[in-house]
């Protein structure tokens, strides 16, 4: 018991050491931007109009894993960028809607509407391969619920480009990125969509990696165990 306690109280100061100095009351601004063409290298002009934010680790255990991300919006849709350091494409699941977080991913959550416990979630991986998901989450208790007629103009738009190695299980790179386009007509009938200018949803922007052969976490909002800890997700506002 004495031993499981000092591992706690590690964990907590690790967490607390990389969310130091953050204003967890900061907003980060949403700019708005014409509809644009996904390559997964986010090297499209449009990206010019917004800066990187930080993935802060959760977990110690490795170095060397800088993650950021961007995000803007369209008269249709969100556009999210994500780019990590890694060494290796730790994954087996090379189908969608598998159990993606078992493995190396980023992870996507929008509240648009944080009085109404129900928020939505989006995985995706090294090889491409996407989670999608509704979350009901009540008093803690929660699930995911797959989107029905998942096609056209409903469908997230993804690309993903791996930099320093192949898009392979077990694969030895240098990172990788993923460009991604979330539709409006995804997102209903959560309440607060679309988003106008001046209106605020909670989110947060994630990553796990496996590398070590245990999950290391990153999350931009100060989560302490779980990225469903809802309750601590960070403000956006569009503007």
């Amino acid at each position: 018991m004495k031993t499981c306690l000092i591992l706690v109280f590690f964990v907590v100061l690790f967490q607390q050491k990389n969310f130091a100095g953050m204003d967890i009351g900061d907003t980060l601004k949403v700019y708005a931007t014409p509809d644009f063409p996904l390559n997964g290298k986010g090297d499209h002009a449009n990206w010019a109009r917004t800066s990187w934010d930080s993935l802060h680790q959760v977990d110690a255990g490795v170095t060397g894993y800088a993650s950021q991300f961007k995000i803007l919006y369209s008269p249709t849709g969100i556009y999210v960028l994500f780019q990590g350091k890694d060494k290796k494409i730790t994954t087996q699941f090379a189908e969608d809607f598998e159990d993606l977080f078992k493995g190396d991913v980023f992870e996507v959550f929008f509240h648009p509407k944080p009085t109404t416990p129900l928020y939505f979630e989006y995985e995706i991986n090294a090889l491409g391969k996407e989670l999608v998901l509704m979350i009901p989450n009540l008093n803690g208790k929660y699930v995911g619920w797959r989107p029905w007629h998942y096609e056209g103009n409903r469908k997230v738009l993804k690309q993903v480009y791996v930099e320093g190695g192949e898009a392979l299980p077990g694969a030895t790179i240098q990172s990788w990125s993923a460009e991604l386009f979330f539709p409006y007509t995804l997102l209903l009938p959560l309440e607060n969509v679309p988003p106008t200018p001046g209106m605020c949803w909670k989110a947060n922007f994630c990553r796990l990696d496996y590398d070590t052969g245990r999950m290391i976490k990153w999350s931009w909002s100060p989560v302490q165990i779980s990225f469903h800890e809802f309750q601590a997700y960070r403000t956006i506002e569009f503007q």
